[in-house]
């Protein structure tokens, strides 16, 4: 891959046109998401791509705003010749509500009162975050993506998506998540909760005025960091190396280097970050469960797109096991699932850090062009009682070389070439059926074009009839639509 920048790169936001109702009940009056966007949308609106993401993440996922050198926070895999490749593809990343960069959270004020919310904020859930993106798509003339992907929260937010709106959503990654929050990750998450609300400061979550608990929420981060790493890659960045100093102090000052780097973790988070924002979107998390019934596989019946699920093999915050389980419950549901398990030493933090391979798994995923993508839709069609001429004009009128021919009940019975209209006037032949082909090749919507333009190179035909499960036809793909493509493809 690549390693092209989208280059200078700015936060909008969007007020949602209409309130937004909640899962668990009530209504957010107002609501405002901070978005940012790579790369152009095409005419018809097909290469849109929705990145989500993490705990802690925000919608500065690629490029540099103005005057800082920190890229954003997925900027190895966002950009020309990435993954997410912007010359190719529309990319949105949004800012969830209930966090603290830009979208509506805890710390907006308030409509009714014209305070800061606190704790009044209503409980949100990874079903919420996701409707509010979808109002945000919908409002950027979006009807569906061709791609949402996410890493740890933001793969739950992808997964939501499929369930929630199948029809919306044609591809996902989901990498290093669940569909259903473990006993562990809730404990971890409550721990952090406690450290924030037990920390006087919180003052009950109306603290702006007065000073954000710093100490609560930096205690909160350095759990929940030690959770992203592995033993591994703790071993190898500190071991028991010593911070500042050539022996042990024998006290309850800073000894080790891991330690500082805790600290240091700690503190730089509350600069950025809002208490009250970490405690909604942790619950968030605790409530995600996409099971019905205890079954994972119902709850995931409605999936339509087809889906990459990626973990990480040292992670023991969302472990192998849970991505698997997704796997299996896909694969129940006949879902088109691929799974990969990619080696690092770098435990949970991995969906950020191996780059190489995401890159490698997340841009082949994306890259399948399939028929669909690619076939004309809306083509001429002739009944098998149409006589040859009137055969004739339609491909006149229409600029065509191929007619398919249905049958009474509207699936394929044939196809006819200008070629065969041609063989036909030579021969004084004035009936279709004398001339059509009747054991038509065919190919799915679903197929790649790589496997389409093999299917025409091994029968030496120059167009296939694209057909639904029933036969139906529903489109048409030519050698020429797919001459450009099946070398990159294939």
């Amino acid at each position: 891959m690549g390693s092209g920048s989208v280059g200078t790169v700015e936060t909008r936001s969007m007020t949602l046109p209409a309130p937004l109702p909640l899962e668990g009940g009530g209504v957010l009056p107002e609501v405002v998401v901070a978005y940012e966007t790579y790369g152009r949308l095409n005419d018809e609106k097909t290469n849109a791509v929705l990145v989500c993401h993490a705990l802690s993440g925000d919608a500065h996922a690629a490029g540099h705003h103005g005057g800082d050198e920190r890229p954003g926070w997925w900027d190895g895999l966002i950009g020309p010749g990435k993954a997410l490749d912007t010359d190719r593809f529309f990319v949105i990343c949004s800012n969830v509500i209930s966090g603290c960069q830009g979208s509506t959270g805890p710390s907006s004020i308030d409509p009714v009162t014209g305070r800061p919310y606190g704790a009044r904020f209503p409980v949100i859930t990874v079903r919420d975050m996701v409707a509010a993106q979808r109002a945000l798509v919908a409002g950027l003339g979006i009807g569906r993506l061709n791609a949402v992907i996410g890493g740890s929260m933001g793969g739950m937010q992808a997964l939501q998506w499929t369930v929630s709106y199948p029809d919306a959503v044609q591809r996902a990654v989901v990498i290093a998540a669940t569909g259903t929050s473990s006993p562990q990750q809730i404990a971890f998450n409550e721990i952090g909760r406690r450290a924030i609300m037990t920390d006087p400061a919180w003052s009950g979550g109306d603290y702006l005025d007065r000073g954000e608990p710093e100490a609560g929420l930096a205690l909160a981060r350095m759990v929940g960091h030690v959770t992203y790493l592995s033993d591994e890659s703790m071993h190898e960045k500190f071991g028991r190396r010593l911070q500042g100093r050539e022996k042990f102090g024998f006290g309850f000052a800073t000894d080790f280097a891991v330690e500082s780097y805790l600290h240091h973790q700690g503190e730089s988070f509350t600069r950025r970050f809002d208490a009250n924002s970490y405690l909604y979107i942790t619950k968030a998390l605790d409530y995600f469960d996409l099971s019905v019934d205890g079954s994972l596989a119902a709850g995931l019946a409605e999936v339509t797109a087809k889906v990459l699920v990626v973990s990480v093999s040292s992670d023991w915050l969302y472990p192998p096991y849970q991505s698997q389980a997704l796997v299996e419950a896909l694969a129940a549901n006949e879902v088109e699932v691929e799974y990969c398990e990619i080696a690092s030493k770098y435990g949970h933090d991995a969906f950020l850090l191996e780059t190489g391979q995401l890159n490698y798994l997340v841009g082949r995923f994306l890259s399948r062009i399939e028929v669909r993508d690619v076939m004309t839709s809306g083509v001429p069609a002739l009944e098998t009682g149409t006589v040859l001429v009137e055969a004739a004009r339609v491909m006149i009128d229409h600029g065509v070389n191929h007619l398919p021919v249905l049958g009474p009940n509207g699936a394929l019975a044939g196809i006819v070439t200008s070629w065969d209209i041609a063989k036909a006037v030579a021969g004084g032949i004035t009936s279709l059926a004398g001339v059509m082909t009747r054991d038509v090749i065919t190919v799915g919507p679903d197929a790649t074009v790589g496997e389409a333009a093999a299917r025409m190179e091994s029968h030496s035909i120059s167009a296939l009839p694209v057909v639904d499960e029933d036969k139906r036809v529903i489109g048409i793909v030519s050698s020429e639509a797919l001459s450009r493509l099946v070398g990159r493809c294939r």
